[in-house]
This record gives C-alpha cells, structure tokens and sequence, in this order.
C-alpha cells in the first residue's frame, strides 16, 4: 500500500483526539451572537452623536460619510477593537479570484518626532490602496499599472476576525480600478440592490405612500462535504482541484437515502458546534444544522438577511469552515462535485423583497390591495426570469457547477420557473377572466382567495419542486442552481438587476394606461395579464430532470446552455450591456472584463485539473499496475516452471492481459490529452482557448477515468496509492 495512503488511513483508524466543544460554555447563542461586530450599540457608545448620526443616515440612506466625521467614526471603532485586544486592522474585500482577500497593518506608527503611538484615522478607515493588477481584472489594469482602491462600505459592519492567537479588525469594501471600474463582487451587488429599491418603492406607491425603501433579502443554504484531512492530503486531485479525478464508486452510496436527516456523526458535531460558534460572535445567524443526501455531505442555513450582509456572511462563513476543520483535522469540500457516482453540492439562495413598512412584497395577503400588490411584484419575477432566464444561467456557470446542473441532482442548466398548483391556477384565472370589461369593482378576482385551498394544518400557499432552478417556495423565491463553491452576489446582482428593469417598464406601461383614462387599479390588472401571457413558457410545474422537459423546453424556444463557455457569452450581448448599463450597474468595458476572467478563469481550473490527472495516471496509477501486472507474471512464471498446465493460471495471464490493456488504454488517452492541451495553450482567443479545453480536453477526462477506475478494482488493494471513496466517504 502507498505510504502516503496507509499512514492516513492507520491516523484514521487509532482515531483523532476530537476537540472537545462544550454547549457554548454553558452560555446561550444570544449571549455570543454579534460580540465581534461593531454593532449599531457599540456605535452608539463609542462614537459622538455627529458621528453615529452620519453613519447611520449613510447605512439607511446610502448617503456619503464625510471625512471629518470618518476621523471620528475611525476613533472610536479602533477603541472598541483595542479593548479586545486587536492590534492590526485590514480592509476586506472580495475580488474575483472567488475568495476574500486582506492586507494586515498595525495600528503602530512613528511620529516625525520618533514618538511611537497607535493610529487609526478616517482617511485609513476610507480608502486603502492594494495592487489592481495582481488580482483578475480583464484587461481594466495592466502589470505596470498596479493602482487600485479598496473604499470602505459603511453598509456593512466592521468585525473583528480571530486567527490562531491574533484578532485583526476587518473593516468590508469594495474594490475597484484606479478609473473607478469594479473589480470586486461587492460593488456591483450594492448598485444593484439599490436600482432595485428605486424601482420597486416606484411601484409600491401604487399600492402604499408610506413606503419609502424596499430591502432585498437573502437566505443561502450552504451545503458541503468533510473528509478526513489526512486521508485527504493524500489525494492529490482533492487538494489541487478540490474534487476526485479518478476514482471507482463505493459499493454503497446514497442508494439507500440512510444519510439523509440522520444522527449526525459526533466528529462532525464538533465541528459543527465550533464553526457555529466562530459564526456567532461574527453576528452570522446560523440557524439550521443536517446531514444532506450523499455519504459525509452536510448543509447549514441561516436566518434571512438583507442581501448585502447576506452574501459577506457566507463569504465569511466559507472561510471560518475552511479554518476550523483544521482544528479537528478535516478538510472541508465546497465544490460542486467532489465525488463522481453521489449528489454534489449547491447553495440555495432564498431571494425576497420586504419593505421598510413590514410587508414582504412576495408574501399573499388578505386583502384585494395587498393581494394586488402581491401580485404585482409576483408576475413581474416570473416576466424578469422569462426576459433574462440566459443572463441568471450565465450568473452560476462555473467550471464545477457544469459538473452538477443537469446531473439528475440538481436542476438542469435550462432556467424554468415553478409555481405551484393554487398559484398556476390564480395566474391562468387572470390571464382567461381580465378582459376588457374589467372593471375595479370587479372584487371576485382581486381578492384572489389564494389561503382557502389550503388545509389548516400548512402554512405554505405551494409545494416544493426540488428539480426547478427557480421555485417559488411561500414567500420567496428559491434560485436553487446556485453552485456551492460561489459568490453569492454574482446570481444576485443579475436577479436585482433584472427585477429593476422589469418594474421599471412596469411602471411605464401601467402609467401609459392610467394616462390614457383607466383606474389604477384596471390599468395594473391589464398589464399583468399581458405579462402572464408572454412569459407563460418559462413557467414548468412538471420534474426538470426529465428528458421529455428538455424536449419541451426545445420546443419552447428556451435556451439549454450545458457548459460555462457558451453560458457565458451572454455578458457581452446587446441585451447584457443595455440592461447592465442603462441600470448602472456595469458599463460595457467591465462587462467586457468580468467575461474575459470566467473565461480565463474556466481555461485555468480545468487546465489544472488536466494536469493533475496526468500526474496521477502516470506517477501513481500506471507504476502501481505495472507492478501488480509484473507479480502476476512472475507467479505465472513460477506456476509454468513447476509445470504446472496452464490451465492452473488460465485467471492469472487473464488479469495480465486485462491490466495490460487498460493501462495501454490509460497512457494513450494521457498522452492525447497532453497534445490537445499544446494546441489549447498555443490559441491566443480566450474564447477559442477555453472551447477547446471544454470541448475536447475535458473531454479526454473521462476516457482516462475509465481504465484508472477499472484498475482500482483489479490492482491489489495493498499496492493501491490513492485513498478510494469507501475510506474518503466512510472513514473517520
């Protein structure tokens, strides 16, 4: 057995020393939640009332905080982290390298007089100045144009970050170019939830005056896999590629959906408990806790949050699972897809829209205005997913995530809409009964008794459909496609973006009809009913796993996008830049870049992993074989010269022969990969580059596998180099 694999599997077997967790010190979750967050209290009693003002007008109503009052505002959060003990702040910003990103400074400087003293001002808690060029840009920055700006968002809190035996106070920005382009995550998703509120507070006064700001929300249920960490290490395509390249499939996997909801491991409740309890003091609200379908997959969800906060804590939260598994020596798996044969993993996100009044805009209500005003914000979802279904497929294509949409776990890469039966039902009651009699008396339909079809027993106006990648779920919206290893906030910008541009053009239509003489209320039922009527085929209620759904979907004209480099391409069509533009979200030359670096991006991931798997094949797998296939020979060999009839070795010389072939099978396809990958790196069009490794090196992929996989179960266990799926799945 490979000595890398027998000594992480004999850790494996005397067992870990589990850290032990205690029930949160005996303290209740309230009393951890939000200690490391410089919270609205502790601005209140840190800060001047001129500077906690300010920053609280700048939080609500996203107006600028004055570099006067930032002085203050830098004063006071530097003495509350210094009371814990920080001594080192940083900006904290979330580049497109899909990771976070820190540069640490000290408080520590040295006045012109060499006094030694401890400094944190406004200009620093402003504005930083990280090197643009060494982050993925697109082309905005060139090598020796290295300026950027990290700016400080006073939307989101301050936190401080606790790392081995150091506390660090992490202020959240945004990233952009020394031209102002963006060059982050963040920025694009503040601007669009904004143009959101804009749009849909223009809507709202149809129904209320009093609301002046709607909020978008979000819940994301992040779902992931633990393994062992040494057995882990000693993969190499796990610790590389953060998924298996080779690898035969364990006898049992999820076939018996035994994991599902079951008793959770104690090592993994360890983990668990210490995450959660990290997640806490960073004012993450954690809320649920399981076993998923596949053997050692996991999920935890929160509570909603507004969407900004929403997307930095669970960019927070992947990183604090990352570390914390060290602890108790796992490793964490967030790709989509890390085992071949069992679900992978996604990251739902729960998408609503609720108003500074109390209402959630997507929540049926009991009365014939609220009804409306649900419905309203309802239909123009389903016409936004309808007009951009391309631009929310392109929002999740990613390397891994191709690996699991459409892998009868997940939904396909085809974007439909699920409903319901009582909501399709409301939909085609208005699409057939509005007519041009429709008068605002007509209270029969606006009441839109959604609640009388429902048992007293449920609470949800609509089932589940866990096959649909955007499902209505009760309340919100369920955009189910999202890959677990991503930003939230790409999916997100584009879905606010979207639903901006739809209420808006609402709004224009509905006032279009007013003008022309009709009541409020008949003028918005009409428009509505139009838009029923054009986005009717986006709307599926049926299993989108089904091979008769991707026919329908064909015949409906609806777009199947299976891989990331064709998903793409819709960022840099005319419907992308006008919607992006004309909304300000991008302009025409970010776009231009953000679609450069996914490609880029996908060229390098599977570029790695091809040489990853060419490594294994040829360094591991191939010269345990061939010493497997020689000790057959020799015994063979030994069985001849006692003369023995071959009939004694007749199984023996058939394993050489099987091994034979398939390790000739496994080094020709290696070596096929290897020049298509010459020809790959030789193309100078991004775009042609990454086509041909999708197309044709990804491809090869599978053509290794196959005699590697059928190897695994031929080559003497003991000889084996690389953990199998029963000890990376089933073991520790």
């Amino acid at each position: 057995m490979s000595s890398l694999r027998q000594s992480a599997l004999e850790q494996v077997i005397k067992g870990h020393e589990d850290k032990k967790v205690s029930h949160y010190n005996g303290k209740r979750i309230t009393a951890i939640f939000n200690s490391h967050v410089f919270t609205e209290r502790l601005m209140r009693e840190y800060l001047s009332d001129e500077a906690y003002k300010s920053l609280m007008n700048s939080r609500k109503n996203g107006t600028k905080v004055e570099r006067r009052v930032a002085d203050q505002i830098a004063s006071g959060m530097k003495a509350w982290a210094e009371e814990r003990g920080v001594t080192h702040y940083t900006h904290w910003f979330q580049p497109l390298t899909g990771t976070t990103a820190e540069k640490h400074d000290s408080f520590f400087t040295i006045k012109s007089d060499g006094t030694a003293i401890e400094l944190f001002d406004g200009d620093t808690l402003i504005q930083q100045e990280p090197d643009a060029s060494s982050f993925p840009n697109g082309g905005i920055r060139a090598t020796f144009e290295a300026r950027g700006y990290t700016a400080w968002d006073p939307s989101s809190p301050a936190f401080i970050m606790e790392s081995g035996f150091g506390k660090t106070l992490c202020i959240p920005t945004i990233f952009i170019a020394y031209n102002g382009e963006s060059l982050d995550y963040k920025a694009p998703l503040i601007k669009s939830a904004a143009a959101l509120d804009k749009a849909a507070v223009d809507v709202c006064h149809y129904f209320d005056k009093n609301v002046s700001k709607v909020n978008v929300t979000l819940g994301w249920e992040q779902e992931y896999f633990l393994v062992d960490e040494a057995i882990a290490n000693a993969r190499p395509d796990l610790v590389m590629c953060g998924r298996t390249l080779v690898g035969h499939p364990p006898a049992k996997g999820q076939q018996l959906d035994d994991h599902y909801f079951g008793s959770i491991p104690d090592r993994v409740f360890a983990f668990m408990q210490d995450y959660e309890q990290e997640a806490y003091k960073l004012g993450i609200p954690l809320r649920t806790r399981h076993n998923e379908v596949a053997p050692s997959q996991f999920e935890c969800a929160p509570i909603f949050e507004e969407v900004n906060i929403a997307v930095d804590h669970n960019t927070l939260l992947m990183d604090i699972m990352s570390k914390v598994a060290k602890r108790h020596k796992l490793m964490v798996l967030l790709h989509e897809k890390p085992f071949a044969g069992v679900n992978g993993s996604g990251k739902h996100n729960n998408w609503s829209l609720s108003t500074d009044t109390g209402v959630n805009l997507l929540s049926p209500g009991k009365t014939p205005r609220t009804n409306l005003m649900f419905l309203t914000f309802f239909v123009n979802a389903i016409k936004a997913v309808h007009d951009y279904a391309d631009l929310l497929r392109g929002a999740i294509a990613s390397a891994s995530n191709d690996h699991r949409l459409g892998a009868n776990e997940a939904p396909p890469a085809i974007i439909s809409v699920y409903l319901g039966k009582y909501l399709s039902e409301v939909l085609d009651e208005v699409e057939t009964r509005v007519n041009d009699n429709f008068t605002e008396q007509d209270e029969v339909l606006l009441k839109l008794d959604i609640h009388k079809h429902i048992p007293e027993v449920l609470m949800d106006n609509t089932d589940r459909n866990r096959t649909s990648p955007f499902a209505f779920t009760g309340n919100k919206f369920e955009f189910r496609a999202v890959g677990s290893s991503a930003n939230c906030a790409s999916p997100m910008t584009v879905l606010n973006t979207m639903m901006a541009e739809t209420l808006k053009q609402f709004k224009k239509d509905v006032d279009s009809l007013i003008e022309k003489g009709d009541k409020k209320e008949v003028a918005i039922m009409h428009v509505l009913r139009k838009y029923i009527t054009t986005s009717k085929k986006i709307r599926f209620e049926g299993d989108n796993y089904s091979d008769e759904w991707a026919a329908e979907a064909k015949k409906r004209g609806l777009s199947n996008f299976k891989t990331t480099p064709e998903a793409l391409d819709v960022f840099v069509s005319k419907m992308a830049k006008d919607l992006f533009t004309s909304n300000g979200i991008y302009s025409e030359r970010e776009l231009d870049a953000r679609h450069e670096i996914m490609l880029e991006d996908y060229v390098k991931k599977v570029q790695i992993e091809a040489r990853i798997i060419g490594n294994l094949a040829t360094n591991h797998i191939l010269p345990a074989a061939v010493k497997y296939q020689n000790i057959l020979m020799e015994n063979v060999k030994s069985l001849k010269d006692l003369g023995i009839d071959e009939t004694g070795y007749k199984a023996q010389l058939n394993l050489v022969k099987v091994i034979g072939k398939h390790i000739q099978s496994l080094n020709d396809n290696v070596e096929a990969m290897i020049a298509a990958r010459k020809v790959a790196n030789n193309e100078t069009d991004m775009h042609k580059r990454a086509d041909l490794y999708c197309n044709t090196i990804k491809n090869l992929f599978e053509e290794i596998r196959y005699p590697a996989d059928k190897l695994e179960l031929i080559v003497d266990n003991s000889l084996w180099p690389l953990p199998t799926y029963h000890e990376m799945l089933y073991f520790g």
